[in-house]
């Protein structure tokens, strides 16, 4: 047996896929089900659990698809080095051998299109368009002919898969029908799921641009995606009032609570942090998204 056959067949420790499946980004897949389904229980009355529970785990599911994906296709293109100043990727680092992260990535992905055949029969032929889309996207990041993380579009595609298809295909899962209020709440938090992103690609402007992955932060270079970040962090508390238009609770005004958060981060991004003290940034961002989504959603149900 070769020595990369024997690699290949060992078994993987936990803390290895836990590594893979990077958790601190898996709250960015909490959030968005958490606000949609808060939604439409305050616009339509209507709550269904075993939905809430399957809606919720396909989330999870495909943000672990699209991470390993991502740590397996940046390997592959050769964005991912030595010289990488994020948290480690298993594939680059050799933690896991890429047949392994390419099953892994397999496996989550089938298993989200498993539980999307229940949620097909809860809402119908819009979930198979938004959960075959969603794979697609999550795989055409950083995977096939065009990628589209390499070309510029990452932003965009986390913007809308993330926070709008997310946000308002729960909503939909839940009343079986769409509303105003879906596409509003779902704008905040699709901001600040793709501030997590900016920050990322802002730590990897120049491996980037040597390994010609050309971001939207390489293309607009270090000083305006630290105002994109800022901007994608800010913005959605400026959002929040717009809630009162469609009878939303002034209780919406919880998402308030996190803003010193947000302007501590702010501060330091535009103070200069770079590198890896970018990391805790990051961590932060997508903490600052789980909370500011929990918030609310629980003040669109009181």
């Amino acid at each position: 047996m070769t020595g990369s056959a024997a690699l290949s067949r060992r078994a993987i420790p936990w803390s290895h896929w836990l590594t893979a499946v990077r958790p601190a980004t898996l709250l960015a897949a909490v959030a968005p089900v958490l606000v949609g389904a808060a939604a439409a229980g305050s616009v339509e009355e209507r709550f269904r659990p075993l939905v809430f529970a399957a809606t919720l785990a396909a989330a999870v599911l495909l943000q672990i698809g699209t991470n390993l994906a991502n740590d397996l296709f940046d390997f592959e293109r050769g964005a991912d080095t030595a010289e990488r100043l994020g948290p480690p990727r298993v594939t680059q680092s050799g933690l896991i051998p890429p047949e392994r992260v390419r099953l892994g990535m397999f496996l989550s992905f089938g298993a989200a299109l498993a539980i999307g055949v229940y949620l097909l029969f809860a809402g119908g032929w819009p979930i198979l368009v938004i959960g075959v889309l969603s794979i697609v996207a999550g795989v055409a990041y950083t995977g096939g002919p065009w990628p589209l993380g390499y070309h510029g579009l990452g932003d965009l595609m986390v913007f809308v898969f993330f926070g709008l298809v997310a946000v308002v295909g729960t909503y939909y899962l839940q009343a079986e029908t769409v509303s105003a209020t879906a596409f509003l709440v779902a704008v905040p938090v699709g901001l600040l799921v793709t501030a997590i992103l900016v920050v990322n690609n802002l730590r990897d402007i120049e491996t980037d641009r040597r390994a010609g992955k050309r971001t939207l932060a390489v293309r607009l270079g270090e000083q305006a995606t630290r105002v994109q970040y800022v901007l994608l962090v800010l913005v959605p508390y400026a959002c929040v009032p717009a809630l009162l238009l469609v009878d939303a609770s002034i209780w919406v005004g919880l998402a308030w609570l996190t803003l010193p958060i947000a302007l501590m981060l702010s501060r330091g991004v535009l103070l200069g942090a770079t590198g890896t003290g970018l990391n805790a940034v990051l961590k932060r961002t997508a903490q600052l998204d789980f909370a500011f989504g929990a918030l609310l959603a629980l003040g669109l149900l009181l």
